[in-house]
């Protein structure tokens, strides 16, 4: 399996000699395993020769059908200490001295590993899985590439539907539709018109499109084990008062991330970039959000770009600028674009254009 050899590479880079992961995101990527998470402990664990799983009896006739790596076998009536002994006795990792842990996994699921290897080191999975998701290969992009236009037509559908009398929920299921009728899951939908657009994250509900709102959508789906994220607006009729304006602002922010995007440079920068075109404008307190996350099997992955972030962007890694100014009861304006580093700077995925769009 190539990405468990990529894997054992960077373990030796790392010098770590277990990785113990649970159900979730960095299983699914490593191999393409995606058992049902509940109460039972589920664990890959991977050295630098062997790999196994600890199994619930429960899950093993489907995790069976999807990968032919060695289980150890546990039911509810024996509990899974002695498969784990047994495990561990047999991937011979009595004695590690550095072990990696996934951070998602239950505390209770990465105590059964700590509690045996009370002497290891313990660190998290940032230098080892993690730097290998950030960093997407030529189908990981073909993928997500795929998967910005699947959105991009998801968007298109709502803007080409929307009218006032609508609710945010009317276009939200409109977006839905598009993403279904393309084979992809609809992971959110956020509709915020007119003063809810003010709220980053609103939930969108039975507000009523009325002329000259400006609406807020910011929608993605997941297909092939990828996602998807776009944010764009939409005005219906004449634009609110200031809205124009903050719009080339919002647009300027971008434009100022994109131009210092380059492998070499920490994420802080890029952060940095934005937001002081922001702040110049007199807006900084409204922007009150990082500038961009990681995306991938997750939505929010690593690398997360914000103003603390000291991480070094490098080519191939794939993460989000998207700026916004956010005024109560008025507005919130933000424009998202997923990127792809190349050596020259950022690549957007999307081909749908920033522009104000005007409906009606």
């Amino acid at each position: 399996m190539d990405r468990l050899k990529i894997l054992r590479a960077k373990m030796a880079e790392e010098d770590v000699d277990l990785i113990t992961l649970g159900p979730g995101a960095h299983l699914a990527w490593l191999t393409d395993v995606r058992p049902h998470a509940d109460e039972r402990a589920l664990l890959f664990c991977i050295t630098a020769k062997d790999a196994a799983f600890l199994m619930p009896s429960l899950e093993v006739e489907s995790a069976r059908r999807q990968t032919d790596l060695p289980f150890f076998e546990w039911s509810d009536a024996d509990g899974p200490d002695a498969a784990l002994e047994t495990m561990l006795e047999s991937i011979d990792m009595q004695g590690a001295r550095s072990i990696v842990i996934d951070e998602t996994m239950r505390a209770d699921h990465a105590s059964l590993i700590q509690d045996r290897l009370m002497n290891a080191k313990r660190q998290f999975c940032e230098t080892t899985l993690s730097a290998l998701r950030a960093r997407k290969d030529a189908n990981e992009y073909a993928t997500l590439k795929h998967n910005a236009q699947i959105a991009d037509r998801a968007m298109q559908s709502a803007w080409d539907a929307m009218r006032p009398g609508m609710t945010e929920s009317d276009v939200a299921a409109i977006v839905r539709e598009s993403f279904k009728d393309a084979g992809a899951v609809p992971l959110f939908t956020i509709v915020g018109a007119g003063g809810n657009g003010a709220l980053p994250h609103h939930h969108t509900g039975d507000t009523i499109l009325k002329e000259g709102d400006a609406v807020v959508m910011d929608i993605g789906a997941g297909r092939d084990g990828f996602s998807s994220d776009i944010t764009r607006m939409a005005v219906l009729g004449s634009p609110p008062e200031g809205y124009e304006e903050v719009h080339k602002i919002v647009e300027a922010a971008v434009q100022a991330a994109m131009a210092v995007a380059r492998p070499g440079v920490r994420a802080h920068v890029l952060d940095y970039a934005a937001r002081s075109v922001i702040t110049d404008a007199g807006y900084g307190e409204y922007f009150m959000h990082r500038l961009g996350h990681g995306m991938g099997v997750e939505v929010h992955e690593p690398p997360y770009i914000s103003a603390s972030s000291q991480v070094i962007l490098d080519e191939n890694m794939v993460f989000s600028i998207e700026p916004g100014i956010y005024l109560p009861d008025r507005f919130g304006l933000r424009l998202e674009d997923i990127v792809i580093l190349r050596a020259d700077g950022p690549e957007i995925l999307s081909d749908l254009s920033r522009e104000l769009r005007v409906i009606g």
